[in-house]
């Protein structure tokens, strides 16, 4: 294959930085093999969204499908919360142990409880789970203030999480986004330099929010909620070889040449 020159160097799997983590909401078997011969190269994270792993029929063959491709899998945070509200915890480990998850995010976007509580829940489950915890509501117009934002996010960390998801949901219309999908530029401004890069996980399933990511942070910012659809585009966003990313990662002389 031809070597283009000026490429930004992609980190290798298993990737700690340039993450992509891609929204399952209820592919059949055969639509996860196209994705797995396709793009499962590009995919690090894999969440079954929301409570989908529920009542999927194949959920256990589409989860032994995605690890053998050496992708960390886990269920959407909402079902977390769903068990939890319950009073089913011991429950919903055994939902995930039954499974074959190897990894659980923990969440409280749908519901509220203590922070002190979800940081306990998150150091018991990580002592047999890759955690990733998401920070943020899902409701729209809930404003948190920045501090608590930056403060529940270090604490998470400290309690286990391997990733911090920033809030957006798989519309991008909330958490660190407004209504219209911009980003809130002074909140992740302000958790970037409290929070190191690398163990921040933003949502960003809206092209435009991929390219801001990219054109602030580089080719290896940490990205999740992409659709399956959406794995290769943002690969050549993350590339330099999509006309919003085209000019970022070229030198001067280049740029020069073009213009």
């Amino acid at each position: 294959m031809i070597s283009l020159k000026h490429l930004p160097e992609r980190t290798p799997k298993p990737r700690k930085t340039g993450i992509t983590m891609v929204m399952d909401k209820g592919l059949g078997m055969h639509q996860a093999e196209d994705l797995m011969e396709t793009a499962g190269g590009l995919i690090d994270f894999l969440k079954l969204g929301f409570g989908t792993s529920y009542v999927n029929q194949n959920v256990r063959k589409k989860i032994k499908l995605y690890k053998s491709h050496d992708i960390k899998v886990y269920p959407g945070g909402t079902l977390f919360e769903v068990f939890l509200i319950r009073n089913q915890f011991d429950e919903f480990r055994r939902f995930v142990e039954k499974l074959g998850f190897d990894a659980i995010e923990v969440s409280d976007g749908s519901m509220e409880f203590p922070h002190e509580e979800k940081c306990k829940y998150i150091n018991m489950l990580a002592n047999d789970f890759q955690i990733v915890s998401e920070v943020g509501s899902k409701i729209a117009g809930l404003e948190i203030p920045i501090p608590q934002w930056v403060s529940k996010m270090k604490s998470e960390l400290e309690a286990g999480s391997f990733k911090v998801i920033a809030e957006a949901r798989e519309s991008g219309t909330v958490g660190i986004y407004d209504a219209h999908g911009k980003a809130n530029f002074e909140l992740i401004n302000e958790i970037s330099k409290v929070i190191p890069l690398e163990n921040i996980l933003w949502e960003a399933p809206q092209k435009s929010q991929q390219a801001w990511f990219i054109e602030h942070f580089g080719a290896n910012v940490n990205l999740g909620n992409i659709a399956p659809t959406e794995i290769i585009p943002l690969e050549t966003l993350r590339l330099g070889l999509r006309g919003d990313t085209f000019m970022h990662f070229l030198p001067d002389s280049v740029k020069q040449v073009l213009t």
